[in-house]
């Protein structure tokens, strides 16, 4: 027999929770529960870490209604039924189509979609009301086959963060909850996204220069080798990457967590989970709080983008469901172009 649904107090907010007992992660046992995640909603969303990191950004849900080893639906239209309390944002996709998209302005609007099975929110980088100019530039530091969390740090010590320094600007890391790591730039809202997509190009090929053959942005698998591929392309419309203290879908719970540079010289990914990550918190605050003290001039990027660009370097592969666009190379896997010099 299912569990009742309960009624939580988020804020002064009601806030529906639906069978409390469902196992959400079952390597966890009593620990993995649908309470659980959505307690540790509660705790991240009401002591203010995770709502500063989505407040007024259009946010698409990664929901698994069964569980983590059950279906998983990514979602970034909002549900039709939804509370008074939940607010939208409209936003236009790359295909020209448009949708209404969660736009969370509160604790309780997080507590609801955790009731729905999210496991991971995933906000886009921009604000409202305009979500046209990104606020954020985003590194993602993806480890490929062959390299591990270990080479990330590596790579993030030794040439991001000497980087970030040189340019004058602060980046704010935080673990992927995975194996890999995110570094944040606050950005001026003044730039649209293929703007500031092109200036994250150049802050990658910069690293990559730096990084003694240790990082690629080789957009296809074949040629990265075992590299930590910067995903240039997470700053497109409509690219996401799991919000800070967000869960991911992991058997133990990770938490997309993030740190102080110095933290990042000693951590581990695994030990922040949903058990861990609230008491860390407590602890020692939120290393992003300040982040909108810092907004970086990106204007050195833009000098890098001209710089590249009279060497011959210009545009790289957008994702597949992108339009083609104009001074984009070819979106063929080279292995399979026929015209590729062999």
């Amino acid at each position: 027999m299912a569990s009742p649904a309960e009624e939580l107090d988020v804020d002064g907010t009601p806030v529906r929770l639906s069978s409390p007992d469902k196992v959400y992660f079952p390597a966890l046992g009593d620990g993995g529960s649908k309470r659980t995640v959505v307690e540790y909603y509660r705790t991240v969303a009401t002591n203010g870490a995770l709502l500063r990191a989505v407040r007024d950004r259009p946010t698409h849900l990664q929901r698994f209604p069964d569980g983590v080893e059950g279906e998983e639906v990514y979602q970034k239209r909002i549900p039709a039924r939804h509370p008074d309390h939940v607010e939208t944002a409209t936003v236009r996709f790359p295909s020209g189509r448009t949708a209404d998209v969660l736009r969370p302005v509160r604790a309780a609007d997080l507590v609801w979609a955790a009731n729905l099975g999210t496991i991971t929110f995933h906000p886009w980088t921009c604000r409202c009301p305009d979500v046209d100019r990104p606020d954020e530039l985003r590194l993602d530091l993806d480890p490929q086959p062959g390299t591990d969390f270990a080479d990330a740090r590596d790579l993030a010590l030794g040439v991001v963060k000497p980087l970030l320094d040189e340019l004058g600007m602060v980046g704010f890391p935080k673990t992927s909850g995975g194996r890999g790591l995110h570094v944040y730039l606050r950005i001026a809202p003044q730039w649209e996204f293929l703007e500031v997509r092109r200036a994250g190009i150049a802050l990658a090929r910069e690293i990559v220069r730096r990084s003694d053959d240790r990082a690629t942005t080789a957009w296809w698998k074949e040629e990265r080798g075992q590299r930590i591929f910067l995903d240039y392309n997470q700053n497109n419309r409509d690219k996401t990457i799991a919000a800070a203290y967000s869960v991911r879908a992991t058997p133990i719970a990770t938490v997309s967590t993030p740190l102080t540079w110095d933290e990042i010289a000693t951590a581990e990914p695994d030990e922040f989970t949903i058990a861990t990550v609230p008491g860390l918190l407590a602890e020692r605050g939120d290393p992003m709080e300040a982040m909108d003290e810092h907004v970086a001039d990106i204007a050195p990027l833009f000098e890098m983008v001209e710089r590249d660009a009279a060497d011959g370097l210009g545009d790289l592969p957008y994702p597949p469901n992108h339009p083609k666009m104009p001074g984009e190379p070819k979106r063929v896997q080279p292995s399979r172009d026929a015209d590729r010099p062999r």
